[in-house]
């Protein structure tokens, strides 16, 4: 089978020949109909410090996925033959005090599909059957979505979000995600920053009441008048950058919360003082998704009809042109860019 693969310590990748994989005791084998690539993969791609410390080459990198069931090992139940399954990509052991105590994502001993394993950019690939999340009918493409956008989901989540004023720091498809589900949950205003108007015309489509160029000196000026001078009163921090950071600490009302999901490509600088201590503010830091909870809400969305996330699937490659799909997400000029096995 056709397999993309970090092959090498090294900035690249490589399109290899592998066997198609069998699966053992609780595993399913799934063809895979597609599979979306992250941020992270870019990372991997790239061979930055941080790529650096998470994956041992080689490996088939992919994690955002979604096929169909074509093999079953001893003892699997719940799925069968002919399923179509998104996938949680967090393998975890049960048996750490995190998973003991429901904090599963944030599992001692995780393994990730596509960085520790074998992922899903190939024609095939085994998971556990644990890991096999119900389809609901939607799209291939939509399916392999729900990973990044759970994520979103937990930030968003995390405390209440229903009638307050939200401001989402980033977007690229989970800061999209998170503004559509702003939107859907019923927030009183969404606020959008980013860099590229390309990302800001998308997050308009997603409901954003406002989108505004981050590089604009005025950017936090008029995030406080649209919030009647107060500032908003929950930040989705999405982009990893630590100038995005600092508009959200200086835009944030007193006694509001930050959501910081990016991954910052270096330490970051936070004036604790003036800005968390005496704003009285509340920071979460989120990893992942919460197993299951997190599905369980980012299913209920997609199903109620209230948010639709088609738009932020903005193009779609055959695995044999992944070159042009990464050089495209490098670009910054996509929304969610789909393999096609």
């Amino acid at each position: 089978m056709r397999a993309l693969a970090k092959t090498r310590r090294e900035p690249g990748l490589e399109l290899v020949q592998r066997p198609v994989p069998v699966p053992g005791p609780g595993d399913v084998l799934l063809k895979m109909e597609a599979a979306s690539i992250c941020g992270t993969d870019l990372h991997l791609f790239r061979w930055d410090p941080w790529a650096s410390e998470i994956v041992k080459p080689p490996v088939v990198l992919g994690h955002e996925l979604a096929g169909r069931v074509v093999a079953m090992g001893a003892g699997v139940t719940r799925v069968a033959e002919g399923d179509l399954v998104g996938v949680e990509s967090h393998i975890v052991d049960g048996t750490c005090a995190q998973c003991r105590r429901g904090d599963r994502h944030l599992c001692r001993n995780l393994k990730v599909i596509g960085a520790h394993v074998d992922g899903g950019f190939a024609e095939y690939v085994v998971i556990p059957e644990a890991n096999a999340i119900e389809s609901n009918g939607l799209d291939p493409a939509v399916v392999a979505l729900q990973e990044p956008m759970g994520n979103a989901v937990h930030a968003a989540f995390v405390e209440p979000i229903e009638g307050r004023t939200v401001l989402v720091t980033g977007c690229g498809p989970i800061g999209l995600c998170a503004v559509g589900i702003a939107r859907a949950a019923g927030a009183a205003k969404v606020i959008a920053t980013d860099t590229e108007e390309y990302r800001l015309d998308l997050a308009r489509g997603m409901g954003a009441d406002l989108a505004l160029d981050a590089r604009d000196a005025g950017t936090v000026d008029r995030i406080r008048t649209a919030t009647d001078g107060d500032g908003v009163e929950v930040v989705l921090e999405m982009s990893g950058a630590q100038a995005a950071l600092d508009q959200a600490l200086a835009a944030i009302t007193r006694g509001g919360r930050i959501s910081l999901l990016g991954i910052f490509p270096e330490p970051v600088r936070v004036d604790l003082s003036d800005f968390v201590i005496q704003k009285g503010l509340r920071i979460y830091g989120i990893y992942g998704r919460r197993i299951y909870d997190t599905w369980e809400r980012t299913q209920a969305l997609l199903r109620s009809g209230s948010l639709d996330v088609t738009p932020i699937i903005t193009h779609r490659f055959d695995l044999a042109d992944w070159e042009r799909a990464f050089d495209l997400i490098g670009s910054r000029h996509a929304g969610k860019v789909v393999l096609l096995p």
